[in-house]
């Protein structure tokens, strides 16, 4: 039985390798970026590693045995016809439309992207958001200098998104610019007539000095099996803003791996927003590295499961640098039998000398049978810090329940104002009014 089941392991990666090195071989952008390098050691790293089991500490809490049975179909272009009108955020008024990348099945949609002057003529001439085989030349060689960091390894689906590395959203603002527009990354999985893996790709470059709001979007049009395996670089320069929006959003039947990797250098501000709803298995892995002194880090969280989802949070804060400040809070709203799972890192090494790190779990059960697992985490090695950390986990009080309802509402009422109450902390601090709109009302029709 051991044997079958490493074997099914190892043909599962193998199959998806092989799809990936279909794409790579008609991919154009081989040559610009050297992608065909970076893709033949990812690829040499999957055929070399192992699929996640619980016997994994990393994963002993998620069980994705059951991706195994699925015979996912990685698309070679975006052939898929969708419609967003179902999809997007809705905004009152054209003042309010944000500037919008479309990828589907991780291939790049202009047709259904609004990036054109016509429609934003205050567009500064050297921002460039876009994909990547359009970014102006001379952007070029910075591209690839953060694509080349993916040539080292550390993780099997990482490597298998840069294993099949075609195209990619790119957003680069240029040192001292300030872009007043949010700018949504909406990212597709459009599945066909078998179950579907996008990989989705993501590079945002904030030069020095700049300021920019992402919302970074994961949705899917239908209901049919589908694996999206995504995975973002943020790199913030000295004295940059990034306000960083991440939504997954996808359907009851799809399987969302997710990773995020940032770096910050010096004076910098980084904050992220991450708000997992849907997907039947979701994996978020969030790591902030700090590349310089005295950047600030602010990690907000919301996780919203019903029925039997299953969705799992592990992030890291990585300090070697002094001065560094970081703030996490990371909320939970499970029903029925769902389940959770956080895993908060926060290292702390010697030469970060009087960091100040805290870092809260907060988890709200509605059901008997919903289970969470938190673990906030910190390692010191600095003998001159601040760090705090701490969990919750706790169901809706009976006599908050009975004060709202001795006031004229419903028991169905009453449970949506204190679920909402205990959502809007999070959806509050959302840089985009629209969007933490959409989600209350999300998180009020699941509760």
């Amino acid at each position: 039985m051991m044997n079958t089941q490493v074997a099914s392991r190892e043909m599962f990666l193998t199959d998806l390798v092989n799809q990936c090195g279909k794409l790579g071989a008609a991919n154009k952008e081989s040559s610009a970026y050297g992608l065909q390098d970076l893709r033949d050691a990812a690829t040499e790293y999957v055929l070399s590693s192992s699929f996640p089991t619980v016997k994994d500490e990393e994963w002993r809490f998620t069980d994705l045995s059951s991706v195994l049975q699925i015979p996912f179909h990685i698309p070679q272009s975006n052939q898929s016809t969708v419609k967003l009108a179902d999809i997007i955020m809705p905004v009152k008024n054209k003042a309010d439309l944000p500037l919008r990348l479309v990828f589907v099945n991780g291939f790049y949609a202009p047709d259904l992207s609004t990036v054109e002057s016509s429609v934003f003529p205050n567009l500064p001439l050297d921002f460039y958001a876009g994909n990547l085989s359009n970014v102006p030349e001379k952007y070029q060689g910075r591209i690839s200098d953060v694509l080349s960091k993916h040539r080292q390894q550390t993780e099997v689906f990482t490597a298998l998104n840069t294993a099949g590395l075609a195209d990619s959203a790119v957003v680069f603002v240029p040192a001292n610019m300030s872009i007043d527009l949010p700018i949504h990354l909406l990212f597709l999985t459009a599945p066909g007539a078998s179950p579907t893996m996008s990989q989705p790709h993501c590079l945002v470059i904030a030069e020095p000095g700049s300021n920019v709001t992402l919302i970074e979007d994961y949705a899917t049009s239908g209901n049919v099996p589908a694996f999206t395996n995504a995975v973002t670089d943020v790199i913030v320069g000295e004295n940059a803003t990034v306000n960083h929006v991440r939504l997954q959003r996808e359907g009851g039947e799809v399987v969302h791996i997710g990773k995020s990797a940032i770096e910050q250098s010096r004076n910098s501000r980084y904050t992220c927003h991450a708000i997992s709803l849907g997907g039947k298995i979701s994996r978020h892995n969030l790591e902030v590295f700090q590349r310089g002194e005295a950047t600030e880090t602010t990690l907000n969280g919301l996780t919203v499961a019903f029925g039997e989802q299953l969705s799992d949070t592990h992030s890291v804060i990585d300090f070697n640098h002094p001065h560094g400040t970081s703030r996490q809070l990371h909320k939970c709203i499970i029903g029925n039998k769902a389940r959770a799972v956080f895993n908060g890192k926060v290292f702390v090494r010697k030469a970060a000398q009087l960091t100040d790190a805290g870092q809260l779990s907060r988890n709200l059960l509605l059901s008997p049978r919903a289970r969470v697992d938190t673990k906030p985490q910190l390692e010191i090695v600095a003998d001159n810090v601040k760090c705090s950390h701490g969990a919750t986990v706790s169901q809706l009080e009976d006599d908050e329940l009975f004060y709202l309802q001795s006031r004229g509402l419903d028991l169905e009422r009453s449970r949506y104002l204190l679920i909402d109450a205990f959502a809007a902390e999070m959806l509050n601090q959302l840089p985009i009014l629209g969007v933490a709109k959409m989600l209350s009302t999300c998180v009020a029709i699941q509760g």
